[in-house]
């Protein structure tokens, strides 16, 4: 693929890494060692900007440009289109015209747009229509993660796995699955490779429908083609054929469904969450609502009465949920009525993290067409609880900057529960059938906690407690070695005498920085793309000791470049500037975005230590010397705390000693945290009578 003609088009460190097929590391290193390395274009000293066109001759001239790098050279193009949507439609009209689909896609594409469609078909044509165009949407989705909820893959193919499992035997597969609110296709296509193989799970003149429809016309233009592209790589009887149908709409499924005449073997949704303008006035006499006319609040029930109206007979429908539809008190008669009925079939409560909103411990929802007869009386609901089946909260995983979910081990624990095999292996997931009669109370409350038992659960917890706080215990005692060892003398050594911050900052030693608040609503939360920066701020000290926000790279760096974020360097001192949290640390997982109150202290490492630096500042004493008062309210004085005056051998033997004192105090503060967490769990197990041998 030709260069790039635009010279508008920049790239930072990480996106040169991933076109060149190295590290970023790697890259580091080309600019110290390369005189000719082009120039930064824009951005900043820690994330600067470099014209696409110039990285690419310059990886030519070197033959660092690899095969690999041919997407990714492709990619900040369309992201320089800037605009979501735009850049959205111009990877759907890709994807329509590598798989021959609807040319109406194209229709008011500007000339950048079609000359980026024109090259991405060609380097489709080199490496595969649907690998190119998975890229493109992959990246896409992870630019604008924020604004567009995403089913994650093995929550996907778990979800469909339930609907069949809830089938109760029905052979031949499913024939028509339905997404009422598809978003980009992925429920859809986990049902493609659940059911799709035209082999064996169906006639071969009755191949597998998938039917979509989504408010957004831009994600529908996305499912449609995604959808056909990969029916078109998956065809077994003649290449390009495809294995499967496939019909997304774009509309308000609830005001005007295309598939009201369906009725589908499956239906699988993640409904939009709590909508107000879901057509609550103008579909009051709907048909759709057997159960009862969803409250204007209870927007989720709608979606759940919409799916059963689409389902054939021996259908099943699976929906995620968020947890508060279990409880609401304004839908306990809907809930009373599915129960009544019997066509609410298990709630499923999944761990913190498994989908956007990743803060929460969502819910899946089991349901099945009703029968025809009435339904027995003794009939029980499968309440499934495995909100506590992984190895970390939610809020660790976030902070260590991962998703945290353990998809193997959830996917074997709720299936198990469900089909109610036991084969002898632990089975991490507490779970219980429960007696309709016993959830018809005045609450009708369907959340799995409320009516399953922990033990389960709770026992593979505590394993996985023990094992932390053992680990934690070895770190610990392998640094009290070390630190028992420094003897304190009683008097101060040598006469060293110390200076201010604001001393060393007029001598040139140290640059300060303060922090800044970003713009209103820019602050990202959940899973964050690779090259995001985290954003700190007091609060996120006082709470969870770490940042609970992110800022996309190029936002970040715009707004280092304006003056209006500060960003950190790997290295540099962060001192919290309020009383109630004061502290200072090396920030070894720069660059962070600092909000108000917070500093950051650049060092000039052949006159300081940043280790000695960070351990000086922080001593509580220096806290309060630089507070204007001695209250929880006060700020510090950032340029009057103190630090004491060594050569910079000493600070060095100091600065280490004040790394794995900062060591030991976090493994201490995690010894206790894991502590109190087995004290708890012992005391609500012994309490239930489930020591053995005494039950």
């Amino acid at each position: 693929m030709p260069p790039s003609a635009d010279p508008s088009v920049s790239v930072t460190l990480a996106e040169i890494a991933r076109i060149a097929g190295v590290g970023r590391a790697a890259v580091s290193n080309w600019r110290r060692r390369h005189e000719s390395f082009p120039a930064p274009v824009g951005g900043t000293d820690t994330s600067p900007q470099f014209a696409l066109s110039q990285v690419e001759q310059w990886l030519r001239r070197q033959g660092k440009l690899r095969e690999v790098g041919s997407r990714e050279r492709l990619w900040p193009e369309f992201e320089a289109l800037g605009d979501r949507d735009a850049m959205g439609v111009a990877i759907a009209a890709t994807g329509a015209r590598l798989g021959a689909a609807d040319p109406r896609i194209e229709a008011g594409l500007s000339d950048t747009q079609r000359s980026l469609v024109d090259r991405a078909v060609e380097l489709a044509r080199k490496h595969g229509a649907y690998d190119v165009f998975d890229f493109l949407l992959g990246r896409w989705l992870d630019t604008h993660v924020r604004q567009i909820g995403v089913t994650p893959p093995p929550l996907a193919d778990l979800m469909a796995e339930l609907a069949e499992a809830a089938r109760d035997g029905e052979h031949g597969g499913a024939h028509t699955v339905l997404d009422p609110a598809c978003g980009t296709g992925g429920l859809l296509l986990a049902a493609a490779r659940r059911w799709g193989d035209p082999v064996g799970a169906r006639a071969p003149d009755s191949p597998l429908r998938l039917l979509g429809q989504d408010a957004d016309p831009v994600q529908a233009a996305l499912a449609a083609v995604r959808l056909l592209l990969a029916g078109q790589a998956s065809g077994r009887d003649a290449p390009g054929e495809p294995a499967w149908e496939s019909d997304v709409r774009s509309g308000a499924t609830l005001r005007a469904d295309p598939h009201a005449d369906v009725r589908a073997d499956v239906v699988l949704c993640n409904p939009p969450f709590n909508e107000r303008d879901w057509g609550y006035e103008e579909l009051a006499t709907d048909p759709r609502w057997t159960y009862g006319l969803p409250p204007r609040t209870e927007s989720e029930l709608a979606w759940v009465q919409h799916a059963l109206a689409r389902l054939a007979p021996g259908g099943t429908a699976v929906l995620l949920l968020p947890p508060a539809v279990a409880s609401r008190k304004a839908g306990r008669r809907i809930r009373a009525a599915l129960l009544r009925v019997g066509v609410l079939r298990a709630v499923v409560a999944l761990p913190p993290g498994c989908a956007p909103p990743h803060s929460i411990a969502l819910h899946l929802w089991v349901l099945r067409a009703p029968d025809a007869g009435r339904p027995d009386p003794s009939w029980e609901v499968l309440l499934v609880d495995a909100a506590d089946t992984q190895p970390e909260t939610a809020g660790q995983a976030q902070r260590a900057g991962r998703a945290g979910i353990d998809w193997p081990l959830l996917r074997r624990s709720v299936l198990s529960a469900v089909q109610a095999g036991d084969d002898g292996e632990d089975r991490p997931c507490a779970y219980a059938s429960v007696p309709v009669i016993d959830l018809l109370d005045d609450e009708v409350d369907l959340t799995p906690a409320r009516h399953v038992p922990g033990a389960a659960s709770e026992g593979l917890s505590l394993r996985r407690s023990w094992t932390r706080f053992g680990t934690l215990l070895h770190e610990l005692r392998d640094l009290t070695m070390t630190l028992s060892k420094l003897e304190l003398s009683a008097e101060e050594q040598g006469g060293q005498g110390t200076v201010t911050v604001g001393d060393l900052v007029r001598a040139g030693t140290l640059t300060l920085r303060s922090g800044q608040q970003p713009a209103d609503g820019s602050v990202r939360t959940g899973d964050a793309p690779a090259d995001a920066l985290p954003v700190l701020t007091v609060s996120d000290v006082l709470s969870t000791g770490g940042p609970a926000g992110w800022l996309p790279a190029r936002e970040a760096s715009t707004g280092e470049a304006a003056g209006t974020l500060t960003v950190t360097a790997p290295d540099e001192v962060v001192i919290v500037g309020a009383y109630r949290a004061f502290d200072a640390w090396v920030d070894t997982d720069a660059p962070t975005v600092l909000g108000p109150q917070l500093f950051a202290l650049r060092v000039d490492p052949a006159l300081l230590d940043p280790w000695f630096l960070a351990g000086c500042l922080r001593a509580p004493a220096n806290a309060r010397r630089a507070g204007t008062h001695a209250s929880t309210s006060s700020r510090i004085d950032v340029r009057r705390l103190q630090v004491l005056r060594l050569p910079l051998e000493e600070q060095r033997l100091y600065g280490e000693a004040f790394r794995r004192l900062s060591a030991f105090e976090r493994s201490l503060r995690e010894a206790g945290t894991v502590g109190r967490e087995l004290v708890n769990g012992l005391t609500d197990g012994l309490s239930a009578g489930r020591l053995p041998g005494m039950m």
